[in-house]
């Protein structure tokens, strides 16, 4: 599996044309702490970078945009009982769909975990 990084904190791991989505631990950390999320439906055709999931936090609510086109196949069930594991495993159990890349060739825009670690480090 190979995992690229947004410049709006999310990321995806991908392995051939599947992918997992969620958001990375520096943006689960600017959210505080996470009391909701929102997550497309198995069959919902995402875009790269438009919105495609919902994130609520105490402070706010945000939306999560897809890093990459595609059809979900599969969306976490344990955030809605457990919506802190978006805060305690961000980019773990506390994933928010899975796709089927629909154009992998968008993936080239993305970074990898060096390049977001940098970009990070200078905010």
């Amino acid at each position: 599996m190979t995992l690229y990084f947004t410049k709006d904190h999310e990321w995806v791991s991908v392995d051939g044309t599947s992918g997992t989505v969620g958001i990375t631990d520096y943006a689960q950390g600017q959210l505080g702490d996470v009391v909701f999320v929102e997550v497309p439906a198995a069959g919902t055709t995402v875009t790269k970078g438009t919105a495609a999931a919902v994130v609520e936090s105490v402070k706010a609510a945000s939306d999560v945009y897809s890093p990459v086109s595609g059809a979900v196949t599969g969306a976490n069930a344990a955030l809605e009982a457990e919506p802190a594991l978006v805060n305690t495993d961000p980019e773990g159990r506390g994933w928010f769909f899975t796709l089927t890349l629909s154009a992998p060739d968008e993936l080239d825009g993305l970074m990898d975990e060096a390049a977001y670690k940098t970009f990070v480090a200078s905010l």
